[in-house]
């Protein structure tokens, strides 16, 4: 996987776009489509871009500065779409809503948040939202995997996870601790996904979590635990985040559209249209879960409506 500063797709100088566009390249209002935000969706976006870049020679610039970084650039001005793993806040509506920028929210996937360890943890293997939330709660004085189970052996518990800016950290600290941005303070965080998997397989006592498609990337070298959450067990996977048993870590993720973009750019228009009818092809190549047919009707439906 990419680091979060080299993810940024170069597909093209930017004499040959303009030798492009001069050859009916795609209109693309002039210069390339530009998205940042999330981490988690980055891969779904980026996969998209290359697909489309081949499909139709439009360039596309995707970065993974968080979701709250991204919403920031977004409502500047500064970016066509906003990659998020959470819904806008009403912090980052308002933001928008001062500079003038007007937006269409897309769902594009669905994700299920994953708890890891390391490999050589063999003492745990499903923790239920009670004990993720002894864990992970404000003020949580928790240090040793035998405070979360008596049964667990005596050994330092290391925390990584997602910084302040990333969306998964709003969802993770809103439905494990209640409220949005409620957590300890005592943990490794980084907006870069990479960094938590290296803390968790590089510490026998580690523990971390993010998107279901990084975990998958880095299968051979971290463990996924199962979550109970009320109801027994349940592993994340694409089919439990799709019938919705792996509760309450399972989420959707979204594209924000600049309207301006929308209207004046063609080619925005079409990179939507694009993620949506290959969305069971970039979501199984990026390892996310894919629409559902209801839910791939209801944003088409959203994109016509935008586009009449």
């Amino acid at each position: 996987m990419k680091s979060r500063r080299s993810i940024t797709l170069l597909l093209s100088m930017a004499a040959l776009a303009l030798v492009a566009a001069g050859c009916g390249g795609g209109d693309g209002g002039g210069g390339t489509i530009s998205a940042d935000g999330s981490s988690t969706v980055g891969p779904f976006v980026t996969k998209a871009a290359e697909d489309f870049k081949d499909a139709e020679g439009v360039d596309i610039t995707v970065g993974i500065s968080g979701t709250g970084g991204g919403f920031e650039r977004f409502c500047a001005g500064e970016t066509d779409l906003s990659n998020a793993s959470r819904p806008i806040d009403e912090d980052e509506q308002a933001l928008c809503a001062d500079a003038g920028v007007e937006y269409i929210e897309f769902r594009i996937a669905t994700d299920a948040l994953t708890n890891v360890v390391n490999m050589e943890n063999d003492w745990a293997t499903c923790l239920t939202v009670d004990q993720l939330e002894t864990i992970w709660g404000p003020g949580s004085k928790v240090t040793n995997w035998n405070q979360v189970d008596p049964s667990f052996p005596d050994v330092e518990l290391t925390l990584f996870g997602p910084g302040t800016d990333s969306g998964t950290f709003d969802y993770f600290t809103g439905v494990i601790n209640g409220e949005e941005g409620a957590s300890r303070t005592d943990f490794s965080p980084s907006e870069d996904d990479n960094v938590i998997v290296q803390g968790v397989s590089g510490d026998r006592g580690g523990l971390g979590y993010f998107g279901f498609s990084y975990y998958e990337q880095n299968q051979a070298t971290l463990e996924a635990l199962e979550v109970d959450g009320g109801s027994g067990c349940v592993a994340p996977s694409a089919e439990a985040a799709q019938d919705g048993s792996y509760t309450p870590l399972s989420r959707p993720l979204y594209v924000y559209v600049k309207r301006s973009s929308f209207d004046d750019k063609e080619d925005v228009r079409n990179f939507v249209l694009f993620m949506l009818d290959q969305n069971s092809s970039i979501a199984e190549a990026a390892q996310f879960v894919p629409l559902s047919d209801e839910q791939l009707a209801e944003e088409r439906s959203k994109l016509e409506e935008a586009t009449g």
